[in-house]
């Protein structure tokens, strides 16, 4: 095999650092704006804060960009014609399953509180794992979350 060959087989284990960012297409995007930085928490970049590449964008409405505490970057591309591939947000239409997120074990339960206070979308009742617990609810454009913990 030539090292050209040996090259293409792949990336080398621990060339991908992190994850860098996801990017999600929202219908409404004042409402996904309030879902992720007021109901979920995090944090909108704003001003210097926002990429380089996206300023003109963000300033036109067309995208926002909300940082988890590990540094993830959740983008959010406005596109008003996006809609649902069903009307029932429990059928999957995307590759993807779900996003969750981290939360203190202490703090679950009022988390699940804010999601209920907020009339968010969540599919069916906390799930306790040997794993931790978890609840799983939708965004304003029907993709699946999860908040969870580990075991007490």
């Amino acid at each position: 095999m030539t090292q050209l060959e040996t090259k293409s087989l792949g990336l080398a284990v621990g060339s991908l650092r992190q994850v860098h960012h996801i990017a999600f297409n929202v219908k409404d995007m004042a409402a996904s704006r309030h879902f992720y930085g007021k109901i979920l928490g995090l944090h909108e970049l704003t001003g210097e804060e926002v990429p380089k590449t996206l300023v003109k964008l963000v300033a036109a409405g067309k995208v926002a960009n909300f940082v988890t505490p590990d540094g993830t970057v959740i983008d959010l591309f406005w596109e008003p014609d996006l809609s649902p591939p069903d009307s029932n947000p429990e059928i999957a239409f995307t590759r993807a399953n779900h996003l969750a997120f981290d939360i203190d074990p202490e703090s679950f339960d009022h988390a699940v509180q804010v999601l209920e206070q907020n009339q968010v979308a969540i599919a069916g009742k906390p799930v306790t794992r040997p794993t931790g617990r978890g609840i799983y609810f939708y965004d304003p454009d029907g993709f699946m979350l999860e908040i969870r913990c580990d075991p007490n």
